[in-house]
């Protein structure tokens, strides 16, 4: 029997990488507006640009999922009561909300859009489903404490027509599905209301309480220790036993990524998902490029998360904070012209002679070399330095709209 084949759902921090996610594979994106959601530093999007992504998305059969899930202050219920009669308007395809306030003000206010609850509501278990189910939410997000078995119980355990999502990829939050008091105890920004300064990736040590300034050594490496650290999910090698699971979308972590590290993420899970739907014998043949190809974004090392049972501490957590970064994001070719020089906004230096890539949505790398670039004002330059510059790139294999050019240049980068 074919298995069915779940929603891949993509994060987008502004309007470049939501059409760049639907662009590389993405069937919907999920995205925060300019308040109310759990990414307070994201660029976040404006009703205009939310507008412009929802007609980009709808165009193409695709879908717009508006965060909305802090845990709100009474301060925060009537803007967010305007902000949902707002979205009624733009009419996204739904709204994901984690407070039982919020809740009932996307219900009455937004009642023609579905309501996802978030996995920052805790939902760990078939009984929590079903309540929210109750309640009119068309979708619920796993906690990311669930294991698979736990997954297909609930799936066996609640209405069908429920919705059911759970993150696949991306960074871990160490503390229980991301309800952590350390940003508000160290930095005073709430990280339930956006504002995480993600102190679990800081350096720690211990102290005796009778020897105070004497630091014991449990250094794991000569940089220090970074007890709270964990690695980044990653279940690309796991595409069968999630679909085997029941899930309707399988979501990829990261509203504050780049359009790089998102349509790397968007293509890998595309193909690895239409592959493994097709059959199993495929997705296992292709299963070394989706390994290698998901490693040229940045990352932390990977874990698979507590989808196999609870992990230990070796597994979720590792001795830095270090990001490992295969290949570096140069630009996305904006527009080609009729004598095929690409125009681009400059994200990280290369040089005319330069070996790149051009990383098509369809799966493609294509390697090609810098011929030459230009100014917007036609001077030739040798290279380009200047962060935002716009140039024109001559090269000596084509591109096309929406392409994006990327450079190999194995490094370690600072989270």
């Amino acid at each position: 029997m074919p298995r069915k084949k779940p929603e891949l759902l993509c994060p987008a921090k502004d309007l470049e990488v939501l059409k760049t996610a639907l662009d590389f594979g993405a069937d919907a994106v999920y995205i925060g507006g300019e308040a109310y959601g759990l990414r307070a530093k994201a660029r976040n999007f404006t009703p205009e640009e939310m507008a412009e992504g929802i007609a980009y998305a709808h165009a193409r059969g695709r879908k717009v999922h508006v965060t909305a899930n802090i845990l709100a202050h009474n301060a925060d219920l009537a803007g967010a009561a305007a902000y949902f009669r707002e979205l009624e308007e733009l009419r996204p395809d739904a709204v994901l909300v984690a407070d039982p306030g919020m809740f009932d003000l996307a219900r009455e206010n937004c009642p023609d859009v579905d309501i996802h609850i978030s996995t920052q509501a805790n939902n760990t278990n078939s009984g929590t489903f079903r309540f929210w189910a109750r309640q009119g939410a068309k979708r619920v997000v796993c906690a990311r404490e669930l294991s698979l078995q736990e997954i297909r119980q609930i799936r066996r355990d609640v209405p069908q027509d429920l919705e059911i999502e759970a993150f696949v990829h991306g960074a871990m939050c160490i503390s229980y599905s991301g309800r952590c008091l350390l940003s508000s105890y160290f930095t005073g920004r709430d990280a339930n209301r956006g504002a995480c300064t993600h102190p679990c990736r800081w350096k720690y040590a211990v102290m005796e309480e009778s020897r105070p300034g004497e630091y014991l050594p449990i250094e794991e490496n000569e940089r220090g220790t970074f007890i709270f650290n964990s690695r980044d999910l990653c279940m690309i090698d796991h595409i069968p036993e999630l679909l085997d699971a029941g899930l309707d979308s399988l979501k990829i972590e990261g509203r504050m990524k780049t359009a790089l590290y998102v349509a790397t993420v968007a293509r890998t899970y595309r193909k690895a998902i239409d592959d493994c739907t097709e059959s199993e014998e495929k997705y296992r043949a292709n299963l070394p490029w989706y390994l290698n190809e998901i490693k040229k974004c940045t990352y932390r090392r990977f874990t698979t998360g507590f989808y196999f049972g609870k992990p230990d501490a070796d597994s979720m957590v590792y001795d830095s904070n270090t990001y490992v970064a295969e290949s570096v994001w140069l630009g996305i070719a904006e527009e080609v012209d009729a004598a095929g020089r690409v125009r681009f906004t400059q994200r990280n230096k290369f040089r005319v002679g330069d070996e790149i890539e051009i990383m098509k949505p369809d799966g493609r790398d294509v390697p090609t070399r810098v011929l030459g670039l230009f100014t917007e004002e036609d001077e030739s330059v040798p290279d380009c330095p200047h962060p935002q510059q716009v140039l024109w790139a001559v090269l000596d294999k084509p591109a096309e709209k929406g392409d994006i050019l990327r450079i190999s240049v194995p490094h370690d980068v600072e989270s």
